[in-house]
């Protein structure tokens, strides 16, 4: 009995290392390439992120001058509303483009400026979305002119007053 004890002992040796020497070089491998993997995930993603933030040009601020002054009505009373617009951008050609569309950018402003009541622009909401209106103005001039409206990313009051 103790001769077979040996015999089983011996036997589950010899195939034991065989079938663990396969199972250790499978789970190095899986471990390899798993950590591979895993670099080239994390240090490949990272290197695109990288490369777009630097390509990122600075803003350009183009301030429409002079301010825009224009006159409604409230409660029967003649009021005014002088704004000092700028608008940013970081790409040189929609800088020159709203630069050369100056006047229809002013006029169309002022439209949208003027036809605002009291009561809408003493509002912080109010301004928000006159703001959006005249930043959505702003994008629409620069499509129509060819440049990508997109890169009109916004449109600030650096002045606000009503009398």
């Amino acid at each position: 009995m103790a001769d077979e004890a040996e015999q089983v002992e011996q036997g589950e040796e010899k195939g034991g290392k065989g079938g663990s020497g396969l199972v250790i070089g499978l789970i190095v491998l899986a471990l390899l390439g798993g950590g591979g993997f895993g670099a080239w995930k994390f240090f490949g993603a990272k290197a695109p992120v990288k490369e777009a933030t630097a390509a990122k040009l600075p803003p350009r601020y183009i301030n429409l001058d002079p301010p825009f002054v224009v006159n409604f009505e409230s409660e029967s009373m003649v009021r005014f509303l002088q704004v000092t617009i700028g608008v940013m951008t970081r790409d040189p050609a929609v800088e020159t483009l709203v630069k050369d569309n100056d006047p229809r950018v002013r006029n169309d402003l002022l439209m949208i400026l003027s036809n605002q009541t009291y009561d809408a622009v003493a509002t912080v909401d109010g301004k928000e979305t006159l703001r959006k209106r005249s930043l959505d103005s702003v994008r629409g001039i620069v499509k129509e002119m060819g440049g990508d409206p997109t890169k009109v990313e916004a449109l600030y009051f650096t002045s606000f007053v009503m009398q």
